[in-house]
């Protein structure tokens, strides 16, 4: 008698294909890189520069999250978060599809903001992508549990690339906000990774600073939060900030360390879900509020140093 025959894979649809480019995580990278631009020109935007800074930037961040869905496919099987993503799922077959895609993208979005903008913007652009394919997906995640802190510059680099398409170079300003986002990294993923730590134990990634600490690891939440309070007064020590946009974004991260203060005492997954939950509306109403600021400065405000 014949062995039955296994169920078919089920067909892969356009919303497959938009999973991979990771719309969520690719709108924050052109959320940063607009903040970046805004810093390094604020009262003179060029549209046109503008729109290729975003559309080059949104191609390449969607080339570097399919490179890491097709690396980390074997990872993915293995987390209930994670396992019903089109690789694993057997949605898209074969694997190297992707894989292509994620390198045409990328090299898309750089080639056309060094041709289009400039070469420093479309370096910028490069050092994002290998930051967070190469350092972070290939080399780090399994491997230490400083993956998140050093791939952290994978989400600095928009806002270097946004800077430099603005005005050829890179302005205190933008580097202090790239400073920002660099430090933001760490307690917006290690909440996350507070939340889903059965899940990332079961796969074997040393995602907290201690994975046998939980203690230790919430401890390191708040006080990496408390770093964006610092980081926000170095954007207005530039003299880049309408002193109203500062007192926001200092009060931005005065709430982050409010919400995950509670970790300090007892790691729940309560506290590491606000953490989490705030983490992205926080950049955000960063990069709300830099837009703001131009308007400010042509009405008087004086910058807040």
């Amino acid at each position: 008698m014949a062995a039955p025959e296994s169920p078919p894979a089920a067909r892969a649809t356009v919303r497959d294909y938009v999973q991979l480019a990771k719309p969520g995580i690719t709108a924050l990278i052109c959320t940063v890189a607009l903040g970046g631009f805004l810093l390094a020109s604020p009262e003179s935007v060029d549209v046109v520069r503008l729109g290729i800074l975003l559309l080059a930037g949104a191609a390449a961040s969607a080339g570097a999250a399919m490179l890491n869905h097709y690396l980390d496919r074997d990872l993915d099987a293995r987390m209930k978060r994670t396992a019903r993503r089109p690789l694993p799922d057997a949605r898209i077959a074969p694997s190297g599809i992707v894989a292509a895609l994620g390198l045409a993208f990328l090299g898309g979005g750089i080639g056309a903001a060094t041709w289009l903008l400039n070469p420093l913007t479309g370096f910028s652009i490069f050092l994002g992508g290998l930051t967070y394919v190469v350092v972070y997906t290939a080399w780090l995640k399994r491997r230490s549990s400083w993956n998140i802190v050093i791939g952290g510059f994978a989400g600095s680099a928009p806002a270097l690339a946004g800077g430099a398409a603005a005005v050829g170079h890179f302005s205190p300003a933008v580097i202090a906000f790239a400073v920002l986002v660099f430090l933001w990294t760490p307690p917006h993923f290690w909440s996350l990774a507070l939340l889903l730590k059965d899940d990332y134990a079961r796969a074997g990634l040393p995602m907290l600073p201690r994975m046998d600490d939980l203690a230790f690891s919430g401890k390191v939440v708040v006080v990496s939060a408390a770093l964006l309070v610092p980081a926000a007064a170095l954007i207005g020590v530039t003299g880049a900030l309408a002193w109203p946009v500062l007192v926001l974004i200092l009060a931005l991260g005065a709430g982050f360390v409010a919400v995950t203060a509670p970790l300090w005492h007892d790691v729940t997954r309560r506290a590491a879900r606000r953490g989490f939950v705030y983490s992205g509306p926080y950049l955000l109403a960063v990069v709300l509020a830099i837009l703001a600021n131009a308007p400010l400065l042509r009405f008087g405000f004086p910058a807040g140093v």
